[in-house]
């Protein structure tokens, strides 16, 4: 069996990156850029006015000259005015061109205006650029804005259109296909019997894609029949980037995935990963190009390896920049006694310093998925046999 670490470094050997598609820039938010964005102009492009008052050359005051003429206004938006004359000022609005031969704004809330003339008070100073927001002080012209490799969201939106980019290059979204395996699943809301159970792996999978923003999900169940099986497959080998199947990787007379992957062409990278749960997780290759994960298909072990392997993947095939690792600490002492990495459910609680704690809680067995309702995520822990102490540090991965 190969390592997690060996898995990680399989999968981004063999996964391809997504082709890129030039979008309007409304229906980016979520997707991953593949095109750096950089400053259209200076930022701001002007002197702006930073406040509401009025806009004066601040050389011109003195202590006994401290009513101005107020000239005209100055709304945010028009072509800018000029200053006529040292005892005159201009009316100013927030977010206006600071009119010519102005240096200086003076707060609307520290001025007295009467019968067409403002007043400023004895003590008042006004200093050169006061309220002022100066040209460039933000960006240059040509500076990078956005790298790409970055997820867009709210902030990179408004960036970009500051940038005037009406469309932007990003990421294809990929075609995924989720496939449950197996006699025994019945969908929520149909009648099922004792020896039966529910098909919730797949709706966990499905969830978690959304999550991440990925919307081209198609979801099918197939039965434990080999020709069926097959030629479904062989559809969705067709017709998707990649397939995340739940269930029919491990050892038993009816889990047929490996097989029939075979017969179809695909080819299998790996089989088995030195790992608790989800020790047969499958991984291969179709000649299409197409992915394919195999995941087992006890709950437990079908949420850890998506959360650790196939969501890590998809953004790595986006051309997404990997995020750094989350580490956290113990909050209890976990003995690990099987040679296998061990992936713990953890809920993240903070102390009354409000320094954070990855607090067990164990499921009971890789089929206990009811267990994982308000954990947070998991922790992988190092083979064993040992005993990491409280405030052991390890690498946590979210749900989502």
């Amino acid at each position: 069996m190969i390592t997690p670490a060996e898995a990680d470094r399989l999968i981004g050997q063999h996964l391809q990156c997504l082709p890129i598609e030039s979008l309007p820039l409304a229906q980016c938010a979520g997707a991953v850029l593949r095109e750096n964005i950089y400053a259209e102009r200076d930022q701001p492009p002007f002197d702006r006015v930073a406040m509401d008052g009025i806009a004066l050359r601040s050389q011109s005051l003195s202590a006994t000259a401290r009513t101005l003429r107020i000239q005209g206004t100055q709304a945010a938006g028009d072509p800018p005015l000029a200053l006529a004359a040292d005892d005159a000022c201009i009316e100013v609005m927030t977010g206006a061109v600071l009119p010519g031969g102005c240096d200086s704004v003076v707060p609307v809330e520290e001025i007295a205006v009467s019968a067409g003339r403002a007043g400023l008070a004895e003590q008042l100073r006004v200093e050169p650029w006061q309220n002022v927001h100066r040209r460039g002080s933000d960006t240059r012209q040509g500076a990078l804005l956005v790298s790409a490799g970055v997820r867009l969201h709210a902030p990179e939106i408004a960036v970009a259109a500051g940038a005037g980019m009406a469309r932007i290059r990003v990421s294809s979204q990929p075609m995924l296909a989720v496939i449950s395996t197996g006699n025994e699943l019945i969908e929520p809301g149909e009648p099922v019997l004792p020896h039966q159970v529910r098909r919730s792996n797949a709706y966990g999978i499905v969830a978690a894609l959304r999550e991440r923003g990925y919307q081209r999900v198609a979801d099918d169940h197939i039965d434990d029949n080999p020709a069926e099986l097959k030629e479904r497959l062989r559809f969705h080998l067709k017709t998707h980037d990649v397939l995340v199947l739940s269930g029919g990787v491990s050892m038993g007379r009816y889990d047929l995935v490996p097989q029939v992957m075979q017969e179809l062409g695909v080819r299998a990278i790996f089989h088995k990963v030195a790992q608790r749960p989800g020790r047969p997780l499958w991984f291969g290759m179709a000649p299409s190009g197409a992915a394919v994960f195999g995941l087992p298909g006890n709950p437990v072990s079908t949420l850890v390896c998506l959360s650790r392997y196939v969501l890590p993947a998809l953004s790595g095939s986006l051309g997404e920049q990997p995020p750094p690792p989350e580490r956290m600490a113990l909050g209890a002492a976990v003995t690990v006694t099987p040679p296998l990495a061990y992936f713990l459910p953890v809920r993240v609680q903070h102390d009354d310093w409000g320094r954070a704690w990855a607090m067990p809680a164990p499921t009971n067995g890789s089929g206990d998925f009811s267990a994982l309702a308000g954990t947070d995520g998991f922790i992988e822990l190092p083979p064993g046999p040992n005993t990491y102490a409280k405030g052991f540090v390890a690498r946590l991965y979210r749900w989502s």
